[in-house]
């Protein structure tokens, strides 16, 4: 199912994602004059660093949400002739022409139901050598939601979160070597007054594409009075590999 985001909510209260971002920018090493995909670059908050690292550099930003992209071009004015703008699905071909350099993705990964597809795709844009550093949802992220929610009838979820070693067979077929996968917890506090937004925005917002309208408020608003708090059990899935060639 195709989720257009609310991408001015999602900047204003994705600062975990953000936080998370740029540790994992810190794993990828450049010379400053690279063309690096960004693969889910959201609002563009970590987009605007990787591009002040990049001073000879480019960057491809690609999201499979227009306002997302709308929002991130909005951050990136000053410098919109160093980015290249894709709306596109990373589960699809991408409509990339020429190679990359590198690849970063941040909380993206586990939106692609289909990690074969995912991975198959990226090599196909990334030249032999290019590194791919990435963090997404893994494991027994978000149990605690996940639980709230089977308890309240939804069976139902739209994301994958993969485990290291699917994970690590996934892109060694895909053509990628150097493969280093691990997971680790990422406890986070969203604020209480924040919790239903942070819901309705970030996690649910899919589910909430097949629920009648009028059933949407009531369900997020179940789920937070259920969690009782705003602790979220995040659980990151990290990978770091090579283009193989």
């Amino acid at each position: 199912m195709t989720r257009e985001w609310d991408a001015a909510a999602y900047d204003r209260i994705g600062t975990p994602m953000t936080r998370w971002g740029l540790a994992v920018l810190d794993r990828l090493t450049l010379r400053g004059d690279e063309r690096v995909l960004d693969a889910g670059c959201g609002s563009g908050r970590v987009t605007k660093e990787l591009l002040d690292r990049l001073p000879r550099g480019s960057v491809v930003a690609l999201d499979a949400s227009v306002q997302m992209i709308e929002q991130a071009r909005e951050r990136l004015a000053a410098d919109a002739d160093r980015v290249e703008f894709v709306v596109a699905d990373l589960g699809r071909p991408l409509p990339i022409a020429g190679f990359v350099d590198a690849v970063l993705s941040t909380a993206t990964f586990h939106w692609v139901l289909d990690h074969d597809a995912l991975f198959r795709n990226l090599a196909a844009v990334m030249r032999p050598g290019a590194a791919l550093v990435a963090q997404c949802g893994g494991g027994d992220n978000i149990a605690r939601v996940r639980a709230v929610m089977r308890d309240l009838g939804e069976t139902w979820t739209p994301w994958n979160f993969a485990w290291p070693e699917e994970t690590e067979r996934r892109l060694a077929e895909a053509g990628f070597d150097e493969i280093n996968v691990w997971l680790h917890e990422e406890p986070t506090e969203i604020p209480p007054d924040q919790v239903p937004d942070y819901l309705r925005t970030v996690i649910l917002g899919t589910n909430l594409l097949r629920r009648a309208p009028e059933e949407r408020e009531p369900f997020v608003r179940a789920v937070a009075k259920r969690l009782g708090d705003g602790h979220l059990d995040y659980v990151r899935l990290n990978i770091t590999a090579r283009r193989a060639g």
